[in-house]
């Protein structure tokens, strides 16, 4: 895609949405962490739903402890893969403690040192919670990516590296907010509404279709 067409692109998702935001609910920066550790090969609105009662009662990582491995379980047995995060949300609530004096710490390495916590939920973080114009690339941001031409490439991290050189600096903080949503909700995995998509003309696919 070329750089005009780049900007082109990003000018009218922020036109579409102004302040997008994360969807996974959440009151602060531990909160969020555990919410993304939890999000891993789960739906978002599934979280959600799990970690309701959950954050009304933990707020903290020795909150986290206080609860127990036991009744964490129960609480997100919706979850896929609930057992094994489970474990790793009572480590890293642990490490937190013992590490960070119980605070989120504002580090990509010392974030991707927590059980749980690889690259892209450690971008999320650091982008949700500190403002950080980290890109974390998820299923969704890899399909548009590729799909549009806009930052092609065969793995996780191709497509981060090739967003980072490609998406200009004033769209960088919010960037991966739009490409994510856009994909969850315009540019689908199955059947994306290209007739409705506000940068189809923008768009490299070849199987593109607009009626």
């Amino acid at each position: 895609m070329r750089k005009a067409d780049v900007v082109t692109f990003f000018e009218r998702l922020r036109a579409q949405r102004p302040e997008p935001r994360g969807e996974l609910e959440h009151e602060n920066a531990y909160q969020l962490l555990v919410a993304v550790v939890l999000s891993a090969q789960a739906t978002d609105v599934g979280v959600n739903k799990a970690t309701a009662p959950l954050f009304a009662r933990v707020k903290t990582p020795q909150q986290m402890l206080d609860l127990g491995l036991e009744r964490l379980t129960e609480t997100i047995k919706t979850i896929g893969l609930f057992r094994n995060k489970a474990k790793n949300v009572i480590e890293l609530s642990r490490l937190l403690i013992e590490r960070h004096r119980g605070e989120v710490p504002q580090d990509r390495a010392a974030l991707e040192a927590l059980p749980g916590v690889g690259r892209k939920t450690a971008n999320v973080v650091l982008n949700i919670a500190f403002g950080e114009p980290t890109i974390a690339v998820d299923t969704h941001v890899f399909r548009v990516s590729n799909r549009t031409g806009l930052a092609p490439g065969k793995t996780v991290e191709a497509v981060e590296a090739k967003l980072e050189k490609v998406v200009p600096a004033e769209f960088r903080r919010h960037a991966h907010h739009w490409l994510i949503l856009h994909g969850r909700y315009v540019c689908k995995a199955r059947k994306p509404d290209c007739a409705s998509c506000i940068v189809s003309d923008l768009c490299a696919s070849k199987d593109k279709v607009t009626a």
